[in-house]
């Protein structure tokens, strides 16, 4: 493989999760992936052998790219409430304020009740966040601010709530709404903290 298979192939999954994100699974085709990472189709098929791959690779970018961002929010917070908000924060805004995020999870996660693999891909990601969150509580229960039994029910009932509020959000846009963030953000903090 060329030394620089590796970046094109990157390139090539970051491109497919853009158009992805814009416009669905259904609506991308390979001619407009190609073109998006200023590759020839066949180039692209040297790389990945069917859309099908390429909706994976788009999955795995995307998994990559939340946690490298989740990292980022907490870099340098020492206060465990503090650091469970900001996770909080970003995650609604990433899987409920930014449109495209929410249309590319929505297709993921409706791929993923007939798909294996994509199904073992966001399961492997779900768990991923899903133990950030429960870290994170935990360390705000040890941190003495919060009394809660079980961290990783709450923790629960509030992924639970977010993907509620983001599949309800396809046909109640007003539920994305800037003056609803707050509110959101607060309710969700509220079950992760046992309240």
């Amino acid at each position: 493989m060329p030394r620089l298979a590796p970046q094109m192939r990157a390139k090539l999954a970051e491109s497919a999760f853009e158009l992805f994100a814009q416009h669905g699974f259904r609506d991308v085709s390979l001619d407009a992936i190609a073109a998006r990472a200023g590759v020839s189709k066949g180039s692209l098929y040297w790389h990945y052998k069917s859309k099908k791959e390429l909706i994976v690779a788009a999955c795995a970018h995307y998994y990559r790219n939340w946690q490298r961002q989740v990292h980022a929010q907490i870099a340098g917070v020492t206060d465990p409430m503090e650091r469970l908000e900001r996770v909080l924060l970003f995650s609604v805004n990433n899987c409920l304020f930014d449109r495209a995020t929410r249309v590319f999870t929505t297709d993921v996660f409706a791929m993923s009740l007939h798909d294996d693999e994509v199904r073992a891909g966001w399961a492997q990601f779900y768990d991923t966040a899903r133990e950030t969150f429960v870290g994170l509580a935990e360390a705000v229960r040890a941190d003495g601010k919060v009394q809660l039994a079980d961290p990783r029910r709450a923790v629960d009932l509030m992924l639970a709530a977010l993907e509620g509020f983001k599949q309800r959000a396809a046909f109640d846009p007003q539920l994305c709404a800037p003056t609803e963030r707050e509110a959101i953000v607060r309710d969700l903090l509220r079950i992760a903290c046992g309240a």
